[in-house]
């Protein structure tokens, strides 16, 4: 199958190139600088040249904060990019799968009630508002027969993550207490699991629609530095906070616990719980992990 991979660069761009690449499909990465996907002509031309069977969206701007002040960067990146990529998807015979995000929920549901995709969407961000309008804009265009994944919380050997700055910090600094916020709730989400999520998902071939894509279970930020830190073996001293204690240009939702209801209904879900993913995860990339982190200088 030939699959365009948009983000190819990103954690999951780099980890659906790996795995599909070694399932037999025929792969092609479009990103920066190589290709700008906001310019219309580009997309054309792209999709003219590798005429791809299938698309799989992972571009997308997630710095979160950011995105409160450079709002028209987000919002060509978020919501216009995937309708262009729908309707050339449509226009070539294509189908699309784009990846969302739980920041299309206000968040403000009662722990441990988790959202499904059926649920009405509210998001407090301009991030969480830019993904939706990506969304209602992907699914205008039936004939790219669009799938849409709503994912959360996702990590991975690659670029900048959440464990990866616990590690970081635990490491360079022994002594510190890394103060966490702990009444945030979500499901730790690895990029190579939700890889393997879409490459069921080419298999399967569901019906169109939005569907959840999370680890199962759920946990606090803090929860799941202290979880990961163990495994790694790494001594180190966290401190639960509230999110009142490091106030954020973005809203984050309290609640970010996302039911893969549609998946599981379907028989087609391969998500597992998430400590059993960060467990795979540090036995699989721990040297390299602590590889990224540079020693500690020792004291004069």
């Amino acid at each position: 199958m030939r699959i365009l991979i948009t983000g190819m660069k990103g954690q999951l761009g780099t980890e659906c190139q790996e795995l599909l690449t070694a399932a037999g499909h025929e792969i092609f990465g479009a990103d920066l600088p190589e290709w700008d996907l906001t310019v219309p002509a580009v997309i054309e031309r792209l999709l003219k040249e590798f005429k791809p069977e299938v698309i799989v969206n992972c571009a997308a701007f997630t710095r979160v904060d950011d995105c409160e002040t450079q709002r028209d960067k987000a919002w060509q990146v978020n919501a216009e990019l995937p309708a262009r990529l729908a309707a050339g998807a449509a226009a070539a015979g294509a189908r699309l799968i784009h990846i969302s995000t739980d920041y299309v929920f206000s968040g403000d549901r009662p722990i441990p009630q988790a959202y499904v995709e059926s649920d009405a969407t509210g998001p407090v961000s301009w991030y969480g508002k830019s993904k939706l309008a990506g969304e209602q804009a992907v699914l205008k265009y039936p004939d790219c027969r669009p799938l849409i994944l709503r994912t959360a919380w996702l990590y991975s050997r690659t670029g900048r993550n959440f464990p990866k700055t616990m590690l970081r910090l635990a490491l360079t600094d022994p002594d510190r207490v890394i103060r966490v916020v702990n009444e945030q709730f979500g499901s730790p989400t690895w990029s190579r699991r939700l890889a393997m999520q879409i490459a069921e998902v080419l298999k399967a071939d569901p019906p169109s629609g939005v569907y959840h894509a999370t680890a199962e279970g759920y946990c606090t930020w803090c929860e799941f530095a202290g979880y990961f830190l163990r495994a790694m073996q790494v001594p180190h001293r966290l401190e639960p906070c509230r999110s009142a204690d490091y106030p954020t240009p973005a809203k984050r939702p309290l609640n970010s616990i996302l039911e893969n209801a549609r998946l599981n209904a379907l028989g087609i879900s391969v998500m597992t719980d998430w400590r059993a993913d960060v467990d795979e995860f540090v036995r699989t990339c721990r040297a390299g992990l602590l590889a990224e982190v540079p020693p500690v200088s020792p004291s004069s």
